[in-house]
């Protein structure tokens, strides 16, 4: 049923949303391993679980989840609720822009502003549901407010908490390790948001020859993305090689990111990804997303951890000291700046970028 919200403007409805059909192209999937979270409280399970997402890590460092305690009902209300928000008009959304020269990552970020061709992604983040992170917000997020509060705090206690227990048990740490790092009522970027990049023509295509962001790797610990499928995420080989995502259905794909990879020394390794233009068949579709990005609270310090796992595997000796004193906090709001940065040549360009202290963020053609 649609929801009616009373706007200044008028009301306006947020219709049941539809995911448009999959490619009919046979792509180079990439080979990813999938974790069923509904072995997590059976016995042996979390050992199981652990070993499959050990593999995944081996592999590639991308993977996918499903049973993870949320209808489709459920996730198709945050990509209605997400399309409704783009559909405000420009001066109504650039009310809430996020402060991103400053590091700010949470509201609007507009169209055009990471790259000399035109940049074609609108995002809006949602921070975490607690007092220190109260701001205000677009109309339809505030009547809708209860729901997504729901919704991104169980999938921050019932799945990116099972995730955090995985990776400790693959380091032979007790199990609340990565947890006491990432406690849902203390400072973090954690956040649910909305993404859509906007279909581009052919010639904008062939002028970036088909790449819409370069391959990275992301801020955090863990990055979720639910189920959209419009093809457009590239995962990359350990050979180097790119592979499609495949959209699996009724699951999502999970990536790790720079902070476990920063406190494992390169074990849990940072996933390196890009978004290239879709098959010809869904060329002419907005890509809407629905994501949940993980961050370890603010304070945290980047630095190894000691672990038996790594100390066998000669991963505890320090192997790059630029991240001893930083913290997590500090990490994200440097990458954010430095994301809007107007640099000396286009991103498309850029092979490596300073970010702090003795820091640097690559990117991969």
């Amino acid at each position: 049923m649609a929801t009616v919200i009373n706007l200044a403007q008028g009301p306006v409805e947020i219709p049941a949303y539809h995911q448009v059909p999959e490619t009919a192209h046979e792509l180079d999937w990439a080979d990813l391993v999938t974790l069923d979270l509904s072995q997590f409280e059976e016995p042996g399970g979390k050992a199981r679980l652990a070993k499959q997402l050990q593999e995944a890590i081996q592999k590639i460092g991308f993977f996918y989840i499903t049973n993870f305690g949320l209808s489709q009902e459920q996730v198709d209300r945050q990509f209605a609720i997400g399309k409704e928000v783009f559909r405000l008009p420009t001066e109504e959304k650039l009310k809430y822009r996020a402060e991103l020269e400053k590091g700010g990552y949470n509201g609007y970020k507009p169209l055009g502003l990471r790259v000399s061709i035109w940049d074609n992604t609108e995002i809006f983040n949602i921070p975490k549901f607690i007092h220190a992170y109260e701001r205000p917000q677009p109309e339809i997020i505030n009547q809708n407010r209860d729901e997504i509060e729901n919704f991104a705090r169980h999938i921050h206690d019932h799945i990116v908490g099972k995730l955090l227990i995985l990776c400790a048990i693959i380091l032979e740490l007790p199990e609340d390790y990565f947890l006491n790092h990432h406690r849902y009522n203390e400072k973090s970027d954690c956040h649910l948001r909305y993404m859509k990049y906007h279909h581009r023509s052919e010639e904008e295509n062939q002028a970036l020859d088909n790449v819409w962001v370069k391959g990275h790797t992301d801020f955090g610990s863990l990055t979720l993305l639910f189920r959209q499928p419009v093809c457009a995420l590239q995962v990359r080989t350990p050979e180097g090689n790119w592979r499609w995502v495949r959209p699996y259905p009724e699951s999502i794909t999970v990536n790790l990111a720079d902070s476990l990879d920063f406190w494992t020394n390169g074990f849990l390794k940072s996933s390196i990804h890009r978004v290239v233009a879709p098959p010809s068949d869904q060329r002419d579709v907005d890509r809407l997303g629905v994501l949940y990005f993980v961050r370890p609270e603010d304070s945290t310090e980047l630095k190894p951890i000691t672990s038996t796992v790594l100390q066998r595997l000669g991963y505890s000796n320090e192997t790059d000291t630029s991240a001893a004193g930083i913290t997590a906090g500090e990490w994200v709001k440097a990458r954010v700046a430095k994301g809007v940065a107007k640099e000396n040549k286009p991103r498309s360009e850029v092979e490596e970028q300073a970010i702090i202290g003795g820091l640097t963020a690559k990117y991969y053609d």
